[in-house]
């Protein structure tokens, strides 16, 4: 099965040459790599052995639906492995991928580890990241073997997974009205779950992400959160990303009553900022974290105490 490589990118040079490095130490190579450009120019990467094909994609509005779908379309491998441009694939990924996607025509979700900053310094190994690499506390790990079938299409995350090409042009690829950050990973497991195509979590697949700061919940991406949740509301009759929302409503920050449309009260502030911000000795940031101090400060009111 020949395998492309699919990865958006935007910004971080240094950890998109970390995913082509990857890409050029695999058992089994991609039959290409696949850059889907979300900026004025395209990179400067290292030399591979197979082609790398840069697709400029238009929008300043981070538009990763529209990349992901340019991206699968102009695709010739038989299989699609989505990888994230901060991620660094195993030597494995692409066989693993291949050799499962061979046994299940369906959505394959690989392994996933954060590193700590520093980790890819210097001339860095796959294999030194195991003693520094963890994995994320709200993610389920990955089966003890093989293939396991995912009955909940909300856990489906694009970070890292692979699909039959031909499966993902027949499904319609990624709901592109999702602009900027957040929904459109959800809608496109319920759009698999709709259509009766499988999710499943396999063993092996794995990649590790690269560190950068971020914010959890993403208060950065504060509007097109609240634009999306809307648009998928629209679409499938209730919201997702409620998470999310619930940690902007104890902020403070919204009002997302059952049956009105949500309304932004106020702009994220440094306080919120730092709240939510990844702090520089966490390989991840942690929304569930920020919730629980959120729900502490509480007070009878119902309301977040300032």
């Amino acid at each position: 099965m020949f395998v492309s490589v699919v990865t958006l990118a935007g910004g971080r040079p240094d950890h998109l040459c970390n995913l082509v490095v990857g890409l050029t130490r695999q058992t089994q190579p991609p039959c290409e790599l696949i850059v889907a450009v979300m900026q004025d120019a395209p990179y400067d990467l290292p030399d591979a052995p197979f082609p790398i094909r840069q697709l400029m994609i238009a929008g300043g509005d981070l538009p990763l639906a529209v990349a992901r779908n340019a991206a699968g379309r102009a695709a010739t491998g038989d299989a699609l492995v989505f990888l994230d441009m901060d991620c660094i694939p195993t030597p494995t990924l692409v066989a693993d991928y291949a050799r499962r996607l061979g046994e299940l025509d369906g959505l394959l979700m690989g392994e996933v580890l954060y590193l700590p900053g520093g980790a890819t310094a210097g001339d860095w190994r796959s294999e030194d990241f195991a003693a520094v690499a963890v994995r994320h506390s709200d993610r389920r790990g990955p089966p003890a073997e093989g293939i396991e079938l995912c009955n909940d299409y909300r856990c489906f995350w694009s970070l890292n997974f692979a699909m039959r090409r031909a499966t993902f042009l027949r499904v319609g690829g990624f709901h592109e009205g999702y602009r900027g950050y957040g929904g459109e990973d959800t809608d496109f497991g319920k759009v698999l779950d709709t259509a009766g195509v499988p999710i499943a979590w396999i063993r092996g697949g794995l990649a590790h992400h690269q560190y950068h700061p971020h914010h959890m919940p993403p208060v950065h991406h504060l509007d097109s959160v609240v634009r999306n949740a809307e648009l998928f509301e629209a679409r499938w009759g209730y919201r997702t990303m409620g998470h999310w929302l619930y940690a902007f409503r104890l902020m403070g920050l919204i009002d997302d009553a059952e049956g009105a449309p949500i309304r932004i009260l106020r702009r994220p502030d440094a306080d919120d900022l730092a709240l939510t911000g990844q702090q520089s000795h966490q390989p991840y940031a942690n929304t569930a974290t920020v919730i629980r101090t959120l729900e502490a400060r509480v007070p009878a009111s119902g309301r977040v105490a300032a």
